[in-house]
């Protein structure tokens, strides 16, 4: 319906000349186009040729832009939202996260949903308080008194410990010459005898004296020290709780609607959501929340009375350190900050179905079954076992197949979108067999995967450590210093003619997103799995598939192997 209004205005290749420079038509004739039924749930999603079409353009903007090329180049992402305006005239929204060529406000984009830069506003206000603090902190620590007290102090330490090392040795040599003595021909006298032993005792007494002697000497000078540095401590404390009150004043301060024109604080969103999820540790918002793209154009349009259509995140220029990020490439909305913000945000909207949360509308199949265990093949699509949002799983379906197994328990799991092999132990013995097993790595997999661009090798390992994105979970981020160790050994099996790559991968380690980290990271393949929403494109599913597996059997000591083809379709 909104499209109609589209045929009559006829080529929308014109500037924009409303009186919102924010709103921007397409370059092209989009009169064609037709526009989707819902709006995009912006955690899963393919961007929708019109989302594709505004990206284009805002890329070709930043692009054109010089003077922004340095910041863009070191990595951001831009977000774009296709809306309707009061005419029934489409255009698009275009957004930045956080700062952008030092501002949050650029005319091209969006401004932030609350100004933090704005000299005048409350945050800089309390803001630069806290830096008066931080100012009287360092002229204090700076004070000459102080200085010359922790020098002295640092003096006094280092003599005591020569001292007291000094000492140690003398009595070391005393001892010996002792232990001679004692063993020497003819045998000492009982009063030679009780003299060495007092000698021994009163060194190891002089000893205990000399440590409270320096004690008190210390605690002499660490007096007047503390009587400097009380009051830093006291600004300390200050300048925390400032900090902590002020983070919490500004969850108050970001206020958003949705599009029954309800109003909330960040602070409230988070902690309702918190009370509905039964989750109570996202009752606090992280830091940076509402500074994303997604928020900032839905808030945009809501103000000013503009109709959303669609949208879509996406990456500009490098990637971050340990990230996987590709120019271009679009993404999904971040859930640490955004999953229960845009559920406020979005009320009101007929948005896209939760796809992830669906039931999968193929079934388990199972290709192996005995009195200890079971191997089946998951679809794409299902979680291995209950999630959040969804009974719905393989483990749940394969209890519905087997009520006589007395508490079947995974031995393993594959990601929602991943296909492939699982094996599931019917008691807790076969269970704690199969994962000594895993933990060995006495257990054997192969994955088949399709990758998005050429592989140059035919083989080879791939050595990333890996942890989680605690601020955008469930990603995965390559980290040399806290991550655990993620080995995968892959061999190319065939390039296609539209620069793909057929692999086949061997974890030898199993974290999470391992191979789908490795595939698309720069230091891995440098080439995302076809479909990988997090770490490449989306796609109609992921092109990856646990195709074999083979493990000794915990009651007949066999080693078993099974393979299951890449699925044609689901």
């Amino acid at each position: 319906m909104l499209f109609n209004n589209f045929a009559r205005v006829g080529i929308f290749h014109y500037i924009c000349t409303v009186a919102d420079e924010r709103i921007h038509r397409f370059d092209t004739d989009v009169a064609g186009f037709t526009p989707p039924p819902r709006f995009t749930w912006p955690f899963h999603y393919i961007p929708h040729p019109l989302s594709e079409l505004a990206a284009r353009q805002v890329m070709l903007y930043a692009c054109s832009r010089a003077d922004w090329s340095a910041d863009l180049q070191q990595g951001k992402m831009l977000g774009v939202l296709v809306v309707n305006d009061h005419r029934g005239q489409i255009g698009f929204l275009a957004a930045f996260s956080g700062i952008l060529a030092g501002s949050n406000n650029h005319p091209y984009f969006v401004p932030p949903i609350y100004d933090l830069l704005n000299s005048d506003g409350e945050y800089k206000q309390k803001e630069r308080d806290i830096s008066h603090i931080n100012k009287l902190i360092a002229t204090m620590e700076q004070s000459p008194q102080l200085h010359l007290l922790t020098a002295r102090k640092d003096a006094l330490i280092n003599a005591q410990e020569q001292e007291i090392e000094q000492y140690k040795r003398e009595s070391e040599l005393a001892r010996e010459r002792r232990h001679a003595l004692r063993n020497a021909t003819p045998a000492l006298s009982a009063h030679d005898e009780a003299l060495l032993t007092q000698e021994s005792q009163f060194r190891k007494a002089e000893l205990k004296r000399m440590r409270r002697r320096h004690a008190l000497e210390r605690e002499a000078i660490e007096t007047k020290i503390a009587a400097l540095t009380a009051p830093i401590d006291a600004m300390r404390r200050q300048r925390k709780a400032m900090s902590e009150a002020l983070q919490q004043r500004l969850f108050e301060l970001y206020i958003v609607s949705n599009a029954r024109g309800e109003k909330r604080n960040v602070k409230e969103i988070f902690a309702q959501y918190a009370l509905s999820t039964c989750r109570r540790h996202l009752a606090t918002p992280p830091g940076g929340t509402g500074e994303c793209c997604a928020p900032k154009l839905l808030q945009y349009a809501y103000e000013h009375g503009l109709q959303p259509v669609c949208m879509a995140e996406f990456w500009y220029g490098d990637s971050l350190a340990g990230e996987v990020r590709h120019h271009g490439h679009f993404y999904p909305a971040c859930r640490s900050k955004c999953l229960p913000l845009l559920t406020f945000m979005l009320q009101g909207l007929n948005v896209e179905h939760n796809t992830l949360a669906d039931s999968c509308l193929h079934d388990i199949e199972e290709v192996y079954d005995d009195p200890w265990l079971s191997v089946i093949i998951k679809p794409a699509g299902m979680l291995s076992e209950p999630g959040k949002l969804t009974t719905d799983s393989a483990l749940t379906r394969y209890k519905t197949r087997h009520p006589e197994a007395s508490g079947p328990v995974l031995v393993h799991r594959l990601d929602q979108e991943t296909s492939g092999l699982l094996i599931f132990a019917k008691d807790k013995s076969t269970h704690k067999e199969l994962q000594h097993q895993f933990a060995e790595h006495d257990v054997r997999k192969h994955y088949v995967a399709l990758l998005d661009g050429v592989v140059q090798n035919d083989g080879g390992n791939i050595n990333l450590p890996l942890t989680a994105n605690l601020a955008d979970r469930p990603r995965q981020v390559v980290d040399f210093e806290r991550g655990k160790q993620a080995l995968t050994m892959y061999r190319v099996s065939k390039r296609t003619a539209d620069h793909r790559t057929w692999v086949v991968f061997t974890p030898v380690t199993g974290r999470t997103h391992q191979l789908r980290v490795h595939a698309s990271h720069p230091m891995g393949l440098n080439c995302p799995i076809v479909g990988d929403m997090l770490y490449g494109t989306a796609a109609s599913r992921l092109m990856l598939h646990a195709a074999s597996i083979s493990f000794i059997h915990p009651a007949t000591g066999r080693r078993l192997t099974f393979r299951s083809p890449f699925p044609q379709s689901e």
